[in-house]
């Protein structure tokens, strides 16, 4: 088995510091401050799409072609960021990640036409991709040292990540241009990596009890059995169905305010900043929901409410009513996602988490440049049904997925 993430603690008179691995609880601080960065700074980055989107000179199509970039850089990196994990640890990866994120999100305003930036997300959004599979694969290790279902915790920083990256660019969008904003989310990026990520160096969650630590090593070499592998992908598209969602309202929700409804740059950008709120607050509810209702009812109440308010979203005729509807989709987004993930976790182990980890995101960054081309096609708001289609679609896969074991045999 590969050493991931090796810990020692200093011999008494040996010099070099306190290397003793922090706590699963310092841990999880240290990790939820990444997940939040994450939200934080894409945020910064979809709310500024219609200014680059001028600058560029770009049609509905055009955009969502350079968007593909993003998804493109992603996926390549998805594939990879497991061979570096186990490589070199999931801290490691992350922190390396999130510098390069930081790094990234200031070049797409440096751009002049399509092409360029086409080129440019495509490193935005490997960074991107890389960041979100390492982060989450050290998230299922501190939540198997907490012994808790906190998974929901992690993803409701990273809504309020989204909810501050959001808000601060509506505060700017018309006093600011863009590559200013962008240059000093580089700046904040880098501060915030460097004082957290040296906690995730130093430790692991390695904290795991001995117990565990011995199951992962004998389970780690047999991979995953057939019917493990169909069940993580049915968990894998339950998680794209609904990432879809949160990635087309976070690269066309403030395009559709704007553009479809006439709303001003800062109303348009409060758009996402309402759908993050919502979902914070449904995240940070997500330990007690599925203590009380289990992971089945969670799945397909969030499934129904996400498709009803995106479907108000899409197609409401008032900017308040759009609003609402973001609000609610929001509210049920919120913990399918995390619920998808842990799931595939419990019934596969960590490959498990993974392999739908690269699904759920994948979806993410699959939404917006479909989206982009059905608007070209269609119409932007008839674009935007797709996410309740999708939802509508998560909830009976959820429905479908109450009889599963918790570990299929091999």
């Amino acid at each position: 088995m590969p050493q991931v993430n090796k810990l020692r603690t200093a011999l008494p008179g040996e010099g070099g510091g306190d290397t003793a691995p922090p706590s699963p609880a310092r841990l999880r601080t240290a990790l939820t401050v990444f997940f939040a960065l994450d939200g934080f700074l894409f945020a910064g980055w979809v709310v500024r799409i219609p200014a680059i989107k001028d600058r560029t000179g770009a049609s509905a199509s055009t955009l969502g072609l350079a968007l593909l970039g993003v998804s493109a850089g992603a996926v390549i990196t998805m594939m990879l960021t497991g061979r570096l994990c186990r490589r070199y640890g999931s801290h490691a990866v992350t922190v390396v990640c999130g510098v390069l994120l930081s790094l990234s999100i200031a070049l797409p305003a440096q751009t002049g036409s399509a092409l360029a930036l086409g080129l440019v997300l495509l490193f935005f959004g490997a960074a991107y991709g890389g960041l979100n599979v390492a982060m989450n694969s050290a998230a299922v290790e501190v939540v198997a040292a907490l012994r808790r279902p906190v998974m929901p915790s992690f993803h409701a920083a990273f809504s309020f990540g989204g909810m501050a990256g959001a808000g601060l660019g509506g505060l700017v969008a018309g006093s600011l241009g863009p590559a200013a904003h962008l240059f000093a989310l580089t700046g904040i990026g880098l501060l915030v990596t460097a004082v957290t990520g040296p906690v995730l160096l130093r430790g692991r969650a390695a904290a795991l009890p001995v117990e565990q630590r011995a199951t992962d090593t004998r389970e780690r070499p047999k991979g995953m059995s057939t019917q493990a592998r169909r069940v993580v992908v049915l968990f894998g598209v339950i998680a794209l169905c609904t990432a879809y969602g949160e990635g087309a309202l976070a690269e066309w929700g403030a395009l559709h305010l704007s553009q479809d409804l006439g709303a001003t740059p800062g109303l348009a950008a409060a758009g996402y900043s309402l759908f993050a709120l919502t979902m914070a607050v449904g995240r940070l509810s997500g330990t007690a929901l599925l203590e009380r209702f289990g992971q089945t009812r969670t799945l397909v109440a969030g499934g129904v409410t996400a498709a009803a308010g995106m479907l108000l979203g899409a197609l409401a005729p008032a900017v308040w009513l759009v609003l609402l509807g973001f609000a609610v989709a929001g509210l049920g987004l919120a913990n399918i996602f995390p619920v998808a993930v842990g799931r595939a976790g419990a019934l596969a182990g960590p490959s498990g988490v993974a392999a739908a980890s690269t699904l759920g995101y994948g979806g993410m960054l699959l939404g917006p440049p479909v989206i982009g081309f059905l608007a070209d096609w269609i119409s932007l708001p008839v674009a935007l049904t797709t996410v309740t289609l999708l939802a509508a679609t998560a909830a009976v896969l959820g429905g479908a997925a109450r009889n599963v074991n918790e570990r299929p045999s091999d």
